[in-house]
């Protein structure tokens, strides 16, 4: 009997080793799918961060961030933080927007020219004292953004005060977000939003500079809380990527109705552009557009569901025609002050998406968080 089992159970053994593996297999109901993570790391402690990821020509990986554990209710800076090892260790390289006394400079895109310089334009926010001495500042209002070039990598920057527009009348300063893209045509690209005075309506706009950065034109409403847009009380922060000469996408967020972020197409070149419908779940914001190795474009954004607070991310393989299911790529931060996520792919393939989290199970500070992942 003891001989029969050995040899029964050695059977059933070889049957269940010669048996395909299940990669990836389908979630229960209710259940989302996850992508294998290789890597996962604080990277810079104490810091709001809101991080936005550039890459150079080098292979050099820059992060833009705030550099204050605070919503803008601290004094504060853009930094530029960078990694030469995809992502492994990051070191501080310098100071894109230095604030001044009483403000703070914390609202950023970022990117690259055709030079292959880093370029920052960041906004931020005029503070007063609190109520108590031990109170956060005050908001008093948005500070006019300034654009920062870097041609050594983030260490020395000269910033430009005057090349970006001022506000438009009964609005707010622009408020910069996401990346700065360079255009088939060879201008830079960027996209900010303003709100309205009396806080009704926020609307997002697009501009463009011809010298490479240092100044900029407004060029189009990708929303202004008028015709489709006026469910939402327009959008703000607003993802975007060129996939044609003169097409462009954009995953704009809903400034009302739950938060959840709407596709946007141009097809003339950013001149105009027309709503087309919900792309994420309710309190899944904002949103981050790049473009992956096997042509695939990658949507990454902040995950705010109660549990699972995060990161999350889709994938389209027909230029944003049409998106994938959801995969989720951390969900196990402690609150819904987390996201802001920002992706950008490495020489193996794998993925590195930096995020903010006012902490998580095992550290209770903010911190930028990168994680390290493939696709499934």
């Amino acid at each position: 009997m003891i001989h029969n089992w050995i040899i029964t159970s050695t059977l059933i053994l070889a049957h269940l080793l010669a048996l395909p593996a299940i990669d990836n297999p389908d979630p229960l109901p209710g259940e989302k799918k996850t992508v294998e993570v290789l890597h996962r790391w604080v990277s810079i402690d104490n810091v709001c961060a809101w991080p936005n990821l550039t890459r150079l020509e080098d292979g050099s990986i820059h992060a833009s961030i705030f550099n204050q554990p605070s919503h803008a209710r601290m004094e504060g800076s853009v930094e530029v933080w960078s990694t030469t090892d995809g992502g492994h260790f990051w070191e501080k390289s310098g100071v894109a927007a230095a604030h001044d006394p009483g403000t703070n400079r914390m609202n950023v895109a970022a990117g690259k020219n055709g030079s292959g310089e880093l370029v920052v334009v960041a906004s931020g926010w005029e503070l007063k004292p609190g109520e108590s001495e031990d109170a956060r500042m005050d908001l008093v209002g948005v500070l006019r953004a300034w654009t920062s070039i870097s041609k050594d990598g983030g260490e020395k920057w000269k910033t430009y005060k005057n090349g970006f527009p001022g506000a438009e009348e009964g609005m707010t300063e622009f408020i910069p977000f996401g990346d700065v893209l360079e255009a088939m045509d060879g201008s830079l690209r960027v996209l900010a939003y303003a709100q309205s005075l009396d806080k009704a309506v926020n609307k997002v706009s697009m501009f463009r500079s011809d010298d490479q950065g240092k100044n900029w034109r407004w060029v189009s409403h990708l929303s202004d809380a008028s015709g489709h847009t006026a469910f939402a009380g327009g959008h703000n922060e607003t993802a975007f990527y060129q996939t044609g000469p003169e097409t462009w996408i954009a995953a704009a967020r809903r400034w009302k109705a739950g938060a959840a972020m709407d596709l946007f197409t141009s097809e003339d070149d950013g001149a105009s552009w027309q709503y087309l419908r919900q792309l994420t779940e309710e309190s899944q914001h904002p949103g981050h557009i790049t473009s992956l190795k096997n042509g695939e474009l990658l949507l990454t954004y902040g995950n705010r569901i109660p549990g699972e607070y995060g990161v999350a991310v889709k994938f389209s393989s027909d230029q944003g025609k049409t998106w994938s299911n959801e995969f989720l790529v951390v969900d196990d931060l402690k609150s819904r002050d987390c996201g802001y996520p920002s992706s950008v792919q490495l020489p193996d393939g794998s993925i590195m998406t930096a995020y903010y989290s006012n902490g998580n199970s095992v550290h209770d500070r903010y911190h930028m968080g990168t994680v390290i992942w493939k696709k499934p």
